[in-house]
């Protein structure tokens, strides 16, 4: 049995889905906030809730532990991906990220600490590593918060090696770095030029399009994740999840007129604060952990991402409200 909170976000979605798939049992926690559509989430949410194996729960972390909920079950393997996301949404809200980051995994570490659980995956984020001098980034880089979405992921981490490090369940922290794909977020690169596409706008591009992005396609996260929460360990592992492939931004726009035939309009413009020049990791620490073959190349998850985008009913969905 596993537990996924953020069931309703991006990634926790495609994670509900890949463990439903595969039949296990999933218990879903969201507290289905207003940072982007509401009803997009609930859409993600009515795709969950056709399998019998899904049950739901819409609860705050932030303000409610989850006792309850793990009372009397057994096996249960935790993977936590709920978190306030966005990196130049935390100057505007600082709260949000305090509340739904730190306070709500402290909580939900102190609901774990009275029940015996299998696993417990914290999904962490690349930003931790800030801008590097060496790359491909490895995971005993020192960490570098250069925004406060960051800082709060550092925060979590720290909390989670304090409080996990004799623990009898196995532990891992993930870092994904900047996962894309179907259903993903409207406030995502990938996500916001298909939507200005659309409305015939001009698509702001930041440092002049001069940022490498290590995309990693978002079924291949899920895939990793699940193979990982099925790997005993005794020491804390944290492993970056990621092609390890950079692309320029001004290489996916090309690409983007590739694949759709259109000429796109730009405007480009200096780089904003805290928004890291390069996410580049290495993947090697996780391949000789687990069995994994072969990423998607990013132009056919480019591809898969606009062709779910071209067949997806509810595009205003993917509008981004803040």
């Amino acid at each position: 049995m596993y537990l996924i909170t953020g069931c309703a976000g991006f990634i926790g979605f495609h994670m509900c889905n890949i463990l439903l798939n595969k039949g296990e049992n999933v218990i879903g926690v969201d507290n289905l906030n207003k940072y982007y559509s509401q009803d997009l989430k609930l859409k993600r949410l009515s795709v969950l809730k056709k399998k019998k194996l899904f049950e739901f729960f819409n609860i705050d972390l932030s303000k409610k532990k989850i006792d309850q909920i793990l009372l009397n079950k057994k096996n249960i393997k935790i993977i936590h991906f709920a978190a306030q996301p966005g990196v130049i949404y935390s100057y505007k809200n600082p709260k949000s990220y305090y509340d739904n980051n730190i306070v709500a995994t402290d909580k939900l570490i102190k609901s774990v600490e009275k029940i015996k659980i299998e696993q417990f995956i914290f999904i962490s984020s690349s930003s931790v590593y800030g801008d590097q001098k060496k790359y491909p980034i490895k995971e005993n880089a020192k960490l570098k918060s250069i925004n406060y979405y960051a800082e709060t992921k550092i925060q979590c981490e720290k909390k989670i090696r304090k409080k996990f490090h004799k623990s009898s369940h196995s532990t891992k922290i993930i870092r994904p770095f900047t996962v894309y794909g179907p259903y993903g977020r409207p406030d995502m690169l990938i996500l916001k030029i298909l939507t200005l596409i659309k409305k015939r706008k001009k698509i702001n591009i930041f440092n002049y399009g001069k940022h490498l992005r290590d995309f990693t396609y978002v079924s291949d996260v899920v895939k990793i994740i699940y193979q990982l929460s099925n790997i005993k360990n005794k020491d804390i592992k944290t492993f970056n999840i990621c092609a390890s492939n950079p692309i320029e931004i001004k290489k996916v726009l090309k690409l983007f007129e590739i694949l759709l035939n259109k000429k796109i309009l730009v405007n480009n413009l200096p780089k904003r604060q805290g928004e890291m020049k390069i996410t580049y990791g290495s993947n090697k620490k996780l391949l000789k952990f687990i069995n994994f073959k072969k990423f998607m190349p990013f132009k056919d998850g480019l591809r898969e991402t606009i062709n779910w985008y071209k067949n997806f009913k509810y595009k205003k969905l993917l509008e981004l409200h803040k």
